[in-house]
């Protein structure tokens, strides 16, 4: 009989603005594979990620179109995650009041503006279908509780292995 293959994770990076390339914090350029307009008419998707940094992550808060897609996402129990200053757009968009999320330590009085999250300094907080996380020294950590919740713990400690992080 043969093995079965195990489902993979498709991911799509949208652009707010379209798919022109885009400058983020540390000089660091994203291509993205398609507009944010034109990645919703694909949908649905298992999980919304927010990236972080200051500017993108204002860029995220003003967006109609983010809040949107965060308040379907959100009516249908589909994990958001959002790491370093993304979460500040849940806030702005009114997403996920009451959940215990963490951010970068710079992002923290913002989040904090009145009484809507409950914080924590853990490296990445899970919080029924929100996951945040606090920056790029996270990352891994991040990249591999999403992986652990669309494809399980197994999977999650398969893609760890080679990756020699420390516990």
């Amino acid at each position: 009989m043969p093995a079965q293959r195990a489902r993979s994770i498709i991911v799509t990076v949208a652009g707010l603005t379209g798919k022109d390339p885009v400058q983020c914090s540390r000089d660091v350029v994203i291509c993205p594979d398609t507009s944010l307009e034109e990645a919703r008419t694909k949908g649905p998707y298992d999980v919304i990620v927010l990236p972080g940094g200051n500017l993108g992550a204002q860029n995220l808060s003003e967006s109609p179109a983010v809040k949107e897609v965060l308040q379907e996402q959100d009516a249908k129990k589909g994990f958001i995650a959002a790491i370093c200053a993304g979460p500040t757009a849940l806030l702005a968009h009114g997403i996920g009041f009451g959940r215990c999320v963490t951010t970068h330590p710079l992002a923290k009085d913002k989040m904090m503006t009145g009484d809507h999250y409950k914080y924590s300094e853990n490296r990445v907080e899970l919080d029924g279908h929100f996951i945040t996380s606090r920056g790029p020294g996270t990352s891994f950590d991040f990249g591999l509780a999403i992986v652990e919740a669309l494809m399980g713990k197994d999977v999650a400690n398969q893609v760890k292995a080679p990756l020699v992080l420390k516990d």
